[in-house]
């Protein structure tokens, strides 16, 4: 099925917010963005963003597949670390713009391309004088990132 049979116009309020048709509202990019938790424990492992495509790929298989804003292309999470994130259920918010994905995960359960189980391992201090280090809340990585991508430098950091 291609993207545009799967979703719907987007006609009025009421459709998107009352109706039981999947009319997501992509921006001007063509992406919606996603919060990806755990399914068990509710913890925060990433945000990303999705496509059409992405999304069409991600209903139809039931596992997690996103837009890459860096290197402008699909991206089937787990297709090279073996880290793939099983759909348990899939949300999108009352006015169709934002996704909420739980999932289960493959492997180490890690969904941190640089080694930690979530993408959200470090806090910003609060409260305190501006310029204070990160707190790593994780204290060890789950993988060696350069065991399962090489060395290569993040695309995504360029």
């Amino acid at each position: 099925m291609k993207p545009e049979e799967l979703f719907h116009d987007r006609n009025s309020v009421e459709q998107v917010e009352e109706g039981d048709q999947l009319a997501p509202k992509f921006d001007a990019n063509g992406l919606i963005p996603v919060v990806t938790t755990d399914f068990e424990s509710g913890e925060l492992l990433m945000h990303a963003y999705m496509n059409a495509e992405a999304l069409q790929k991600t209903i139809e298989t039931g596992e997690a597949h996103y837009w890459s804003r860096s290197r402008q292309c699909l991206w089937h999470k787990g297709t090279t670390s073996g880290l793939v994130q099983q759909v348990r259920e899939l949300r999108i918010d009352d006015d169709q713009d934002c996704l909420w994905m739980r999932v289960t995960v493959a492997g180490s359960g890690a969904s941190c391309h640089v080694g930690y189980r979530s993408c959200f391992y470090r806090a910003i201090p609060t409260g305190v004088q501006t310029g204070q280090p990160l707190i790593f809340l994780e204290g060890e990585k789950t993988f060696d990132p350069i065991d399962v991508y090489g060395d290569a430098p993040n695309p995504t950091l360029l």
